[in-house]
């Protein structure tokens, strides 16, 4: 069992504040809405659709105001994109970083339907020696003594990819609040940093972005003095639906002796899921799961594998290769701020004498 330093209120506050997702909702291809991971960085803005206004502007010969409805007015794509938090993971480093505590349940995919990002930019016409972009939500906060709005910038080659969005639905309806109604950006392949919610202004920038998020939030450092460097796609990753029945606590999985089929998710920012290989004794052999079809661009892959279990105490692990030939480590790699914590998941199982399929 995985054990980790004590939580403080504060991060019991913000713990309460967002949710993981449950282990169990890797059964679905969308991630049910109230099932999808939330982090949100200061408070749930109240925004008034009749006056929202998207505006885009700075380095730009054509600057727009948009409303809500001009905005769905545009041809608009729905996509299905995995979203991850950079910090999920967190909690199981040591020393454990003093923010979100997040075990590994940072995660979700819904489909996103709202209208391409690329269009917008090109019709606001960037000036010569345009470089940046920067996106700024309704929330509104201090962070490190910072007073803010959340704001994160991309580069413009990034930012004019055709599949980023301007997504003002979430699985068929409304963005809810929580998930930046009316509007959000997504960036697929990206952490969900990104993917800045409640959006409100869009900048064109002939100067590199300076933005506290950018420029001091999210970067991988070993040491506090550090520069870092900053944290962008999704490093490759797989889970595994807990197999069995939970007791109430700790977490235990407890299933039935018998056949078994072990089943999950995979995912990377980077490149599509070459490989999963699953592992019934904690990691000292591996051998090859059943990858499911192929799926949207930028959304999970499905894995199954079957396993005959005998009865006992057994570690089950998953990992994923993706095509890229980048494959999850084997233990984390430390830094400050606790991010990209993608390190194989290991899942103890007592496996009771019995017939029968277990529950998965």
């Amino acid at each position: 069992m995985e054990e980790t330093a004590g939580i403080g209120i504060d991060e019991l506050d913000l713990a309460a504040r967002n949710h993981a997702m449950p282990h169990e909702a890797l059964r679905y291809d969308v991630t049910p809405v109230g099932l999808h991971y939330l982090l949100t960085h200061y408070d749930i803005p109240d925004v008034d659709p009749s006056s929202y206004r998207l505006t885009i502007g700075g380095h730009v010969t054509r600057p727009r105001s948009l409303t809500l409805a001009e905005l769905r007015d545009r041809p608009s794509v729905t996509a299905q994109v995995t979203l991850e938090c950079a910090g999920n993971g967190r909690a199981l480093l040591e020393p454990r970083a003093i923010s979100q505590p997040w075990l590994r349940g940072a995660v979700g995919t819904a489909a996103w339907t709202g209208t391409p990002l690329a269009p917008l930019l090109a019709e606001a016409e960037p000036g010569a020696g345009a470089i940046d972009v920067a996106f700024a939500g309704l929330d509104h906060g201090i962070e490190s003594d910072v007073e803010q709005d959340y704001e994160r910038g991309l580069s413009l080659a990034e930012a004019s990819r055709p599949d980023l969005l301007l997504a003002y639905e979430m699985n068929g309806q409304p963005l809810p609040p929580q998930h930046g109604f009316p509007l959000r950006l997504i960036v697929p392949g990206w952490y969900g940093m990104a993917h800045v919610k409640w959006l409100t202004r869009i900048r064109v920038l002939d100067t590199a972005f300076d933005g506290y998020q950018n420029v001091t939030g999210y970067r991988l450092r070993a040491h506090e003095e550090e520069t870092g460097t900053p944290i962008e796609r999704i490093a490759v990753r797989s889970m595994m639906v807990p197999p069995g029945f939970s007791t109430f606590l700790p977490r235990t999985r407890v299933l039935d002796a018998g056949p078994v089929l072990l089943s999950g998710r995979a995912w990377s920012g980077a490149a599509p899921i070459a490989l999963v290989e699953v592992s019934t004794d904690g990691g000292a052999t591996w051998a090859e799961a059943t990858l499911g079809p192929e799926p949207p661009p930028h959304a999970w892959r499905s894995w199954s594998f079957d396993w005959d279990a005998l009865p006992g105490r057994h570690t089950v692990c998953s990992r994923a290769t993706d095509a890229g030939d980048a494959t999850q480590p084997d233990a984390p790699v430390w830094n400050v701020g606790g991010y990209l914590n993608n390190a194989v998941e290991r899942i103890d199982i007592e496996v009771r004498a019995g017939r029968g399929i277990a529950r998965v």
